[in-house]
Formats: C-alpha cells, structure tokens, sequence
C-alpha cells in the first residue's frame, strides 16, 4: 500500500470542517491533520490529529506539518461579521489567502477551498464579489491542482442551532429547489455531508489545473467516492 496523503483541514469547528472530519474516519489513505482555533470534539473513530493555535500562528503549525493537500473551509456569515465589510474580508478573503500562501510556501500542491455558487468578482452583491476576489487571487498561486467548491446553501446541523430551525431551514430549501431550473440549479442546497464527501474524492484526484465545482458537479463528485466506498468494502469481504 502506498504511503498515506498529508492532508490538512483548515477550518475544522464550522459545519463543513466537522462534517470533513466525520468522512475522514477510517480513511488510511490519507494521514489527517486538522487545525483550529478552539477545541472541537473528534468524531467516533477517528484517528486524526488536531492542533489547536490561534490564527496569528497558523502559519508556523502549516510549515511544521508540510501538507501535500490543504482543505480551507474557512469561512464567515454577513451576520456574524456584524455586517461589517472588513470584518467579513478579514476572514473569507485575507485569512483564506494567508492560509493559502502559506500552504504554497510549505509544499502543498493541491488546495481545496469552499466558495460559494454565484461567486463573482464583477458583482453587486458584496458577499459574492469578496468570493470571486478570493478565487481570482488563489487562482494566482498556481498551485498545481486547484479545486474550487461553489454549493449553494448548506445544510447540517450548525453548533447552537435548534432543531426547529434546522427543520424549518431543510424544509425552505427543498420548497426553493423545486424552482431552481437550468443556470440557477447552481444554487440548490447542498448538506454538508455531501460536500464533505465530495471534498475527499476530490482530494483524491490527480490531474492538475483549476476545477470549479457546481452542485451537480459536486454531487458527482460525492456519488463516485460512494461507488469507490462500496467497490473497497466488497474487496475487503472477498478477500
């Protein structure tokens, strides 16, 4: 067997990051390393390492590590960045390209990076414009394979959430997928744990170059590591 992937999740107490870490369990293909501000509670199972620093030296653990592949799931609301833009640039634009850089400066050649669909450095609407500035930025870095994630809304359970919203957030979301036809499929929902499993086949790719991802490309995605999960379970019962 081969030697296993260093791969790093950066951004590992958001919905995204937790669920990355959930799909991450029992993967030895992969040697996982995730780094956070704060503690976050690892998923049953999982044999992983989790280095708690606070962002300002984010730069020194990447360089300690030296990751191959690097998962940014870093990433604010408008509402919890107070509606404050520089506030919100602070992290989805200045924190994401930090962490970038010095992903590149470490050696990783390959980064995966959750944006958002309808990204668009041209557009009105602010929150959009940050995340095509990021993307048209990373894109500079010319790391060898680049893969950005465009979903829509995501789905899953958020840390202080109540089950009534989330219920109510899940049945909102089905009602608007049903009107979201040709270009706006873009914008269908997404659960975390589809994004997060289409984050690890990705991170399983070898081609290089710059990919963007919709939600069908995603969902595409997530369904091939399904078969390939499928195809290693029944190896393993033959065997």
């Amino acid at each position: 067997m081969a030697d296993p992937v260093n791969l790093t999740l950066v951004g590992a107490t958001g919905l995204v990051g937790r669920a990355v870490m959930e799909e991450m369990v029992g993967r030895p293909d992969f040697r996982f390393t995730a780094i956070a501000r704060r503690e976050v509670p690892l998923p049953k199972g999982a044999r992983m390492e989790m280095r708690l620093a606070p962002v300002d030296l984010w730069d020194d653990v990447l360089r300690e590590i030296r990751p191959e592949i690097v998962v940014c799931a870093l990433g604010t609301t408008w509402r919890k960045a107070g509606r404050d833009e520089e506030a919100f640039r602070a992290v989805d634009e200045a924190l994401v390209l930090k962490v970038a850089a010095t992903a590149k400066e470490a050696g990783a050649r390959h980064f995966i990076t959750v944006s958002s669909a309808g990204a668009n450095s041209a557009g009105r609407n602010f929150y959009l414009r940050v995340k095509g500035e990021t993307e048209n930025a990373l894109g500079r870095m010319q790391f060898r394979r680049l893969d950005i994630l465009q979903p829509g809304m995501l789905l899953g359970t958020r840390q202080g959430d109540l089950r009534l919203a989330e219920g109510l957030t899940r049945l909102a979301s089905l009602l608007v997928d049903l009107a979201l036809r040709g270009s706006w499929r873009k914008f269908h929902s997404i659960s975390a744990q589809r994004l997060a499993q289409a984050i690890v086949a990705l991170a399983r790719e070898k081609a290089a170059g710059r990919f963007f991802h919709d939600h069908d490309s995603l969902m595409r995605a997530a369904h091939r590591l399904e078969v390939k999960d499928r195809q290693e379970q029944i190896g393993r019962k033959a065997a």
